[in-house]
């Protein structure tokens, strides 16, 4: 649902009367009234087409068997000796002018038992290696329930796109439908539309809101696309500060980032009950939906990727979204802190001191260590006005993240063992992987400020990623749970995985639906 918000609002707006210049903002000129083009649907069946093309998730180099005819197999077994394919997860094998199928790929998964992960992979693979394909598509490979539902989920993270903007040449992919093959067709689709749809719908919710331009995606318009995404859905409540709401409040903190831009700061509560009267999980979400850096000007290079700096607050909404709309018995409450930290007139400067709900002072000496001073606001005013069990941040907060894991994890900081064990183990179940890195006691001290109670950055270098997490945990009760995520390099893709197309990965859903599900 939340795909046609855009063609419908951006349609209204192109026919909406002119205004004056000076009441404008923007140029008033929407950049698309399209929709991405459709996708793939997703059916289950007992057995496979004898035609169009094949998918075979292969263990080993042994065909599974009954997944195509005598003859066919026989040709697929000498292409597999001739080729020297093992079936080793991540592998394929392409195949044309075999039997009557139009394609046939032996996608590796490696031994029997491997994790469902490697299969929700393979799927995801295939339905990108297939998006031009103009045949129906099928995956086989003698899958279990879990198993076949694994590959709908690969297969529909895949085979997500975000092509609204183009207009010369636009090609219409095929939108012939997907079959996947079990011998429990049945619960594997039960299965699939009664969870793991809701987690594919969770992605592109994340994905989506990240790969917008920031003409399109600013607070008010986040607020709008995160409440049409989750309609009607039951035990939902969505609550949203305004401006001068969070000023009554004294959340300079929040406020102050966003004075530059005449897009004002919105502060968005999205709170699922699904398990009665106990104490919800939190997770707050760094939500700036352009970064500037601010009088604290970034360099122009690579700045446009600053419109996805709001993937914290996005994937926060997109697991949220999977857990409600998958009716899961947990208590959570997402929260996006959301700003555009622009370097306006009005904007703040390097060397103001702002004060948050609490009453804390903050000297703020680069007006790029933006992310940290929305999160203050917002943590101080889940934990007072929640009264959450734990409380989980996700950020793109520092390069020096990046610097430290790459791409290959995100940064995982708590002061909670148990916690930090359960991220940790999300994590690994869901192959979007965390790595602790320490949190000591003198960061607090490095972040000291002669005149205020902390400083936002410390000047001269530094553990930037630890000092970063200490400044945001530095705003959370003690008492409370608490771990925080820098997803600094993982939020974006720069080339094509598994499951994630090249742009926004959405990374942090899945961990977060699988953490929350388990947390108690």
């Amino acid at each position: 649902m939340h795909r046609s918000f855009f063609a419908l609002a951006l349609a209204s707006a192109a026919i909406t009367p002119a205004f004056a210049q000076a009441d404008v903002i923007g140029s008033g000129v929407s950049p698309s009234a399209a929709a991405h083009s459709q996708i793939r649907p997703i059916n289950f069946a007992t057995t496979a087409p004898t035609s169009g093309a094949l998918v075979i998730l292969m263990r080993n180099a042994t065909l599974p068997s009954n997944v195509v005819d005598a003859t066919t197999a026989q040709a697929v077994n000498a292409a597999i000796a001739s080729a020297k394919f093992e079936g080793k997860e991540g592998s394929s094998l392409s195949l044309r002018g075999i039997g009557s199928y139009a394609r046939i790929i032996l996608s590796g998964i490696g031994e029997e038992g491997g994790h469902v992960t490697h299969i929700r992979n393979a799927s995801g693979k295939a339905a990108q290696d297939l998006r031009d394909e103009a045949q129906p598509v099928t995956i086989t490979g003698g899958l279990n329930q879990d198993e076949a539902a694994s590959a709908a989920l690969g297969y529909a993270m895949g085979q997500y796109r975000f092509d609204r903007y183009k207009t010369v040449d636009r090609k219409v992919p095929p939108t012939n439908p997907v079959t996947i093959v079990s011998s429990d067709a049945g619960s594997a689709e039960a299965l699939w539309r009664s969870r793991h749809a809701s987690l594919a719908e969770g992605v592109a919710l994340s994905r989506d809101l990240a790969s917008e331009p920031a003409n399109v995606i600013y607070p008010e318009t986040f607020v709008e696309q995160v409440r049409v995404a989750f309609g009607n859905t039951a035990n939902v409540k969505i609550e949203v500060l305004d401006e001068p709401m969070m000023r009554k409040l004294g959340m300079g903190s929040l406020v102050g980032v966003g004075q530059g831009s005449r897009r004002p700061s919105r502060l968005m509560i999205v709170e699922y009950r699904g398990a009665g009267d106990g104490a919800p999980l939190a997770m707050v979400g760094k939500g700036i939906t352009f970064d500037s850096g601010g009088i604290s000007l970034k360099p122009g290079a690579g700045m446009w990727e600053m419109k996805a700096d709001m993937s914290g607050a996005a994937n926060i909404m997109g697991a949220v979204l999977s857990l409600a709309k998958s009716k899961a018995p947990v208590n959570v409450i997402g929260v996006a802190a959301l700003s555009e930290n622009m370097p306006g007139g009005n904007a703040q400067r390097p060397g103001d001191v702002v004060r948050t709900m609490s009453g804390k002072t903050i000297e703020i000496l680069n007006t790029d260590a933006e992310g940290r001073l929305v999160l203050a606001d917002a943590n101080e005013y889940v934990v007072a006005n929640k009264k959450p069990g734990a409380l989980v941040n996700m950020a793109t907060l520092t390069g020096a993240i990046v610097g430290a894991l790459n791409d290959e994890y995100a940064g995982l900081f708590s002061r909670d063992d148990r916690l930090a064990a359960a991220v940790t183990a999300a994590g690994t179940a869901t192959g979007e992987h965390v790595w602790r890195m320490p949190l000591h006691k003198n960061y607090l001290n490095d972040m000291k400020s002669d005149i205020a109670d902390i400083k936002n950055v410390v000047e001269g270098g530094g553990p930037g990623a630890g000092l970063g997490a200490t400044f945001v945990g530095f705003f959370v009760d003690k008492t409370v749970p608490w771990a925080h995520l820098d997803i600094a390099g993982v939020n974006w893709a720069d080339k094509a995985g598994p499951v994630t197309p090249k742009g926004a990965s959405g990374w942090g859903v899945q961990l977060l639906d699988a953490f929350a599900r388990n947390w108690r």
